[in-house]
Parts: C-alpha cells; sequence; structure tokens
C-alpha cells in the first residue's frame, strides 16, 4: 500500500484511526544511508517508505514501536553514531526524530455482547482504544458501532486469541461459564497480556483459580488475571455502572509503565474488588 508515498499512507492511516509514528532523519553528518529529510512511517504492524535500512533503520522501528506500545505522544530525538554505536559501515553521524502523528490506542479484546460490553464500548469508543469485539451470536451486536471497533463474528472465540497482537487488553465477559474458562486458559497461555480481566464474583474466581490449576497454571500466571473487575469503590449493579468501573480500571492499566513482556508489574496491579462484577454480561 502506497509504499514509497508516506504523504499517501499517512492520509489512509488517518482515516482509518490508526495510530503512528513519522520517522525523520533531521541531521546528517559524513557517510549515512539517507539525507535529512528522509522520512518514514512506522505503524504496529507494518513500516512504509524507509530511511535507508540497516541497524539504524532497525533501531528506529525498535523504538518507534515501544513508543505506539505505550501510548506515548511526545516527540523524540534520538542521536546515532553509526560506526562506533550500530556498526554499520558507512560510519557517519545520524539525527533521527520520531513524532506521533496519529493517536496512539491501546488494542482491546472484548469477548462477550451482552447488556455491560454494550454500555462499555461507548464509553471505551472516546478513549485511546481500539476494539475488536468477538461473540458467536451475530444478532446480538448492535447494528452501528462507534468508530474504532471491529466486529469480530467467531464460531470458536477462543482460537482468535492466536491472532492478537502482543501486549493487548483482554475483557473476558461472555454468556457461558465454560467459554469463559477456555478463554482464560487460552489467554494465560500466551502470557503477554497488558491487562486481563474476568467479569464474576469472587466465588467465580475461585472456583476458576482451582480449575486452571489443575491445568498446570501456577500462582504467577493466576495473579495476571483479575476478578471480579472494576473499581472497589463503585459498587452499583446497573450495566452501565459496572461499565464505568471497568473503564476506570482499563485507564488505570493503562496509565502504568509497560514492562518488556508488555504488562504492569503484578505486584503494582491489584485485582479490581467490584462484586456486582458478578452481573452476567
Amino acid at each position: 500500500m502506497f509504499k514509497d508515498n508516506w504523504i499517501q499512507v499517512l492520509a489512509e492511516l488517518e482515516r482509518k484511526g490508526e495510530p503512528c509514528v513519522l520517522v525523520t532523519v533531521v541531521e546528517h553528518k559524513g557517510s549515512t544511508p539517507r539525507d535529512s529529510g528522509t522520512k518514514m512511517l512506522v505503524t504496529e504492524q507494518g513500516c512504509y517508505a524507509t530511511i535507508g535500512g540497516g541497524h539504524l533503520e532497525y533501531k528506529a522501528l525498535q523504538l518507534a514501536r515501544e513508543m505506539l506500545m505505550q501510548g506515548e505522544q511526545q516527540m523524540k530525538v534520538e542521536r546515532f553514531n553509526l560506526g562506533a554505536s550500530l556498526g554499520q559501515c558507512c560510519g557517519g553521524m545520524a539525527t533521527i526524530m520520531l513524532e506521533p502523528v496519529v493517536r496512539a490506542r491501546h488494542h482491546l479484546v472484548l469477548f462477550g455482547a451482552g447488556h455491560v460490553a454494550k454500555a462499555l464500548v461507548h464509553i471505551l469508543a472516546t478513549l485511546p482504544f481500539r476494539i475488536t469485539w468477538i461473540d458467536e451470536r451475530e444478532a446480538e451486536f448492535p447494528a452501528e458501532l462507534p468508530a474504532g471497533i471491529t466486529r469480530v463474528v467467531s464460531d470458536d472465540p477462543v482460537a482468535e486469541i492466536d491472532d492478537q497482537p502482543a501486549g493487548s487488553f483482554y475483557l473476558v465477559m461472555t454468556h457461558n461459564h465454560q467459554l469463559d474458562l477456555e478463554l482464560c486458559a487460552r489467554i494465560l497461555k500466551r502470557g503477554d497480556a497488558r491487562y486481563f480481566g474476568v467479569i464474576g464474583s469472587r466465588t467465580k474466581r475461585k472456583r476458576f483459580d482451582y480449575k486452571l490449576k489443575e491445568r498446570g497454571f501456577d500462582e504467577a500466571a493466576l495473579a495476571q488475571m483479575i476478578c471480579p473487575i472494576g473499581l472497589p469503590e463503585v459498587t452499583g449493579k446497573h450495566p452501565t455502572e459496572i461499565a464505568v468501573s471497568v473503564a476506570g480500571e482499563l485507564i488505570a492499566a493503562y496509565q502504568k509503565p509497560v514492562t518488556a513482556a508488555g504488562a504492569p508489574p503484578a505486584d503494582e496491579r491489584e485485582a479490581g474488588t467490584n462484586e456486582t462484577a458478578s452481573v452476567r454480561a
């Protein structure tokens, strides 16, 4: 898609609301792969145009995707000695600017299209999220969806987990407890969720902990699963009240620093205690 025309690519990314970072060579000295003014665009999965390849471009891609993962909005400037620090044979000096030009959004995978989920997506659509919304029941989805939400009707929701990008947020709130359990096992097996919440009561949590331990998951793995979900201060039972509570917890999650594994440190995160989350989605 528009491989060399970054302006055309940027317009398309803005139309889709896909976050990206514009990388520009702002200064060069000596022998460098490309001259000042050269640009490329970096998304979570793609790269358009080039700043010359080699280790410089690799480092630029790495830095840009870290910015996207962490939702950074501030411009960065990085200077490289291509020979001494990057081992490139051209040996000059290059300074690059990394500029987020489309608002970064966190990827949330939402399982279940019940009352709480329907209330939640309208709140999350106003926040920096792009949402993959998955359910087996096509009729449960609203006729119109807010921008940034992709509806997936799937006969096998568990299999959909394998195709999600690393560092995704996950919310499990289906109409079926057994399906919830299978989804939990697959998400824990991946081990790279930035946030992983399951709607339900403390009783459901205990039951799931027991069954997941039978499948070989240890305490460290189970500590990544939040159940009940939501802010403990919110005790209402209305779907919108629960949705607001869960949205608050998600905001707190994406505002925390990201570890190398893509998830907030377990000892910095406490499971929500919103007992009203036992209301079925």
